[in-house]
């Protein structure tokens, strides 16, 4: 019968693989850069005034990220989904978010805002300008966003935002081209 004393056999660090050091130097040296691009990154603004911007990226055909770290979601402007976590990208959402990057290529925008200033996943709510164009009522009319009224903002903008979507509809444009309506 074999006793079992519960010690068990271990090598000693000297002769442990040097792989599994540069493993762990490497994991160490990815966190300290990543926590580095955090801090580098500027913390939200509080609060946010209309007037220019410059676009640091486009999140996807109706969300914005600013350079001064503020988030902006496009009012009453619903796009299919391409980067929402746990959801499929959806029909005409990569054509969406391709639309905005060459709305907003210049990299300058001017935003308008209305009464409600943040939806419930704290993005700045605005209208989103190049020139005098509008892209949320650009991205409905090219049927590459859906008109979402029933939220409080401008009775005004509703209405533009119906008559684009109307348009859309009619001419059979992006997700307007299934018959029924039902391309997402």
């Amino acid at each position: 019968m074999v006793r079992r004393t519960g010690r068990r056999y271990h090598r000693p660090l000297r002769s442990r693989s040097p792989l599994g050091l540069v493993a762990l130097l490497l994991l160490i040296a990815l966190l300290a850069w990543r926590l580095q691009q955090e801090q580098d990154r500027p913390p939200v603004p509080a609060s946010l005034a209309e007037g220019a911007y410059q676009i640091e990226r486009v999140i996807d055909g109706d969300t914005l990220l600013l350079t001064n770290g503020a988030r902006i979601r496009l009012i009453g402007a619903d796009t299919p989904e391409t980067v929402k976590r746990n959801c499929p990208i959806e029909p005409w959402g990569p054509e969406a978010a391709e639309f905005t990057k060459q709305f907003v290529s210049g990299g300058r925008v001017r935003l308008q805002l209305d009464r409600e200033q943040r939806d419930i996943y704290d993005r700045f709510l605005a209208y989103v300008w190049v020139g005098n164009r509008m892209l949320n009522e650009e991205l409905i009319r090219a049927g590459l966003a859906r008109a979402r009224t029933s939220f409080y903002y401008s009775t005004a903008m509703k209405t533009r935002f119906r008559r684009a979507e109307d348009e859309a509809r009619g001419a059979g444009r992006a997700i307007w081209s299934d018959p029924e309506g039902t391309a997402r």
